[in-house]
């Protein structure tokens, strides 16, 4: 795998994975993030992992680009053949109805039944490859093939708290109301974000998620 870096302003590199191979890059970002936390080179500040990047930041009177870059291209080489595991956490969700008003329209774009969208979705775990959008949104995946769908043409307004949406190959659960223009499958009742808890976030990059219906 081929990974290009950019300098990101004074304090910052990003290392971004080139090609489609976004469930092996992620593997890999999530490694390496691992790796330099706990062995931080001087002056580092924070590591952030993407889908397919991580972002590195660091203080630049304590380290430089270059030397970020050269631990990061060994990190990352030696990740690629790491195949990590974070905990598995169990979430129970119902699908359908007014838990998941998109399920019928998914299974019919999809050439599934209701019932098969949701015993690919619950089928094995899947990997939290990123937090974003929304302080606890987890992106999980990648999604087996068979559940690949783009965003729907209209976004909604409000999506409920808890709602399990599809799209491009991923699964989200929202953490609050918030808009969104993914499919809507089912709901949890779990809460993915606390500002009181420590952590705040239910779900952290290289979790295990393994959805259950109820």
């Amino acid at each position: 795998m081929r990974w290009r870096f950019t300098p990101m302003g004074e304090a910052a590199l990003l290392a971004e994975a080139e090609g489609d191979e976004h469930g092996a890059a992620n593997r890999a970002a999530l490694a390496a993030a691992a790796a330099l936390e706990a062995n931080p080179p001087p002056g580092l500040t924070a590591v952030v992992p993407a889908i397919a990047s991580l972002l590195v930041c660091f203080e630049p009177l304590a380290v430089g680009h270059a030397a970020i870059e050269a631990r990061l291209r060994t990190l990352l080489a030696v990740a690629e053949g790491v195949a990590g595991q974070g905990r598995l956490v169990e979430i129970a969700a119902r699908y359908g109805g007014e838990h998941g008003p998109d399920l019928e329209e998914v299974a019919l774009a999809l050439g599934l039944t209701p019932g098969e969208v949701v015993a690919l979705h619950t089928a094995a775990p899947l990997r939290v490859m990123m937090i974003g959008f929304a302080p606890g949104y987890p992106y999980i995946g990648p999604l087996p093939p068979g559940l690949h769908l783009p965003r729907r043409a209209t976004p909604r307004a409000a999506v409920p708290a808890g709602s399990l949406a599809i799209a491009a190959g991923l699964t989200g659960i929202y953490p609050a109301r918030l808009p969104g223009g993914w499919h809507l499958i089912g709901r949890t009742e779990l809460r993915l974000f606390d500002p009181t808890a420590e952590p705040p976030a239910l779900l952290a990059p290289g979790d295990m998620v393994q959805f259950v219906a109820r």
